[in-house]
């Protein structure tokens, strides 16, 4: 049976490699999804984690969040920093979704407001970091040279650094300016801020304000986007079913070709289940072999999306195995015809 097996997937080679691409660009696409769901996870990890901070102090009521829009005053960063147990302690301003103008191009943006030479100041990839007023640091996906000036509210900088994986609410690049510059943009240039971060964990904080740990801080942002999340998760399911059916058609077209190969079968003694596992056999081998094509073609497909794309190394290790499920479901479409054969017509 597995000779036979074998034999006929070398004899129907093209209709085999037709559903390997087909299948395999579909469970590629399956992947990039996990991707993406995963990139949401990557990204504010980075830049939550290019902070450099153990805990971030902020309003009661803004539970964690640091896409809210919760305010307290300068002047309670002071307090925290002399906090028994904190080392070292910064004042941040987080803005949200700005429009940044680079010539006639505009971009959105995440703004963070930093204490030049304090914790969220960022380790530049290219140029130099922060020296003063009236320059950014800007994430690369920002698209704006060095020496270059953006406009970012009624206020122009000038591009000083960059860095790289720096975005947030799946893939608007992070731009740092002065705290001071942040505090102009944001309050009108009044001492506010919207949290402070701290290395050590404070043991007292002034009233109204609560420390949540930087995973607190990434769950929320998380959160946010659970509804993105999970419309990506069931676009992902899809895939495989859609995967499955390019399989499921591909065999039953060619258990039509071989009812009377099956019937011969039959007469010689050969029962249903043998039968069926032949068909299985082809799907499962046609399934395996579209889960690498698609684990070596995804490689190449991440410019499709703007959005972070981190395919997690589970989703490669499981692909095999959806592959084997896939392939089974998609043999059951042809086992009746197999089963079905009448011996008699091996003789009509």
């Amino acid at each position: 049976m597995f000779e036979i097996t074998f034999a006929d997937l070398r004899y129907r080679y093209r209709q085999f490699l037709i559903a390997v691409i087909g299948a395999g660009l579909v469970l590629a696409m399956a992947l990039l999804l996990s991707g993406l769901a995963g990139g949401f996870t990557a990204e504010i990890d980075r830049t939550v984690g290019g902070v450099g901070a153990q805990w971030w102090v902020l309003p009661d009521n803004a539970h964690s969040s640091i896409t809210g829009s919760e305010v307290f005053p300068q002047s309670d960063a002071a307090v925290i920093a002399r906090s028994p147990g904190v080392t070292r302690a910064a004042p941040l301003v987080i803005v949200l979704q700005q429009v940044a103008r680079i010539g006639s191009q505009t971009s959105n943006v995440e703004v963070f407001g930093v204490q030049i030479g304090n914790l969220g100041d960022p380790a530049v990839t290219a140029g130099r970091p922060l020296s003063g007023a009236g320059q950014v640091v800007t994430d690369t996906g920002v698209g704006a040279a060095l020496g270059t000036t953006i406009t970012v509210g009624a206020m122009s900088l000038r591009v000083v650094g960059e860095v790289t994986d720096r975005s947030m609410l799946g893939g608007f690049p992070v731009v740092y300016m002065s705290l001071h510059d942040a505090q102009a943009l944001a309050f009108g240039g009044r001492p506010l801020i919207t949290e402070v971060v701290t290395r050590g964990t404070p043991a007292t904080l002034p009233p109204g304000l609560a420390a949540s740990g930087n995973q607190a801080i990434e769950q929320s942002v998380l959160t946010n986007l659970s509804g993105a999340i999970s419309s990506i998760n069931n676009s992902k399911i899809m895939m495989w079913v859609v995967a499955a059916m390019i399989v499921a058609a591909l065999l039953y077209v060619s258990a039509l070709q071989r009812v009377r190969d099956f019937a011969v079968l039959k007469a010689l003694g050969s029962s249903s289940l043998a039968l069926f596992v032949g068909l299985a056999l082809q799907a499962v081998i046609v399934a395996l072999a579209a889960a690498v094509f698609a684990m070596i073609i995804s490689n190449f497909m991440f410019g499709l999306f703007k959005q972070p794309v981190a395919i997690p190394a589970s989703a490669f290790a499981t692909l095999p195995a959806i592959a084997v499920v896939v392939g089974l479901i998609a043999s059951l479409v042809a086992l009746r015809r197999a089963t079905g054969a009448d011996p008699a017509a091996a003789f009509g």
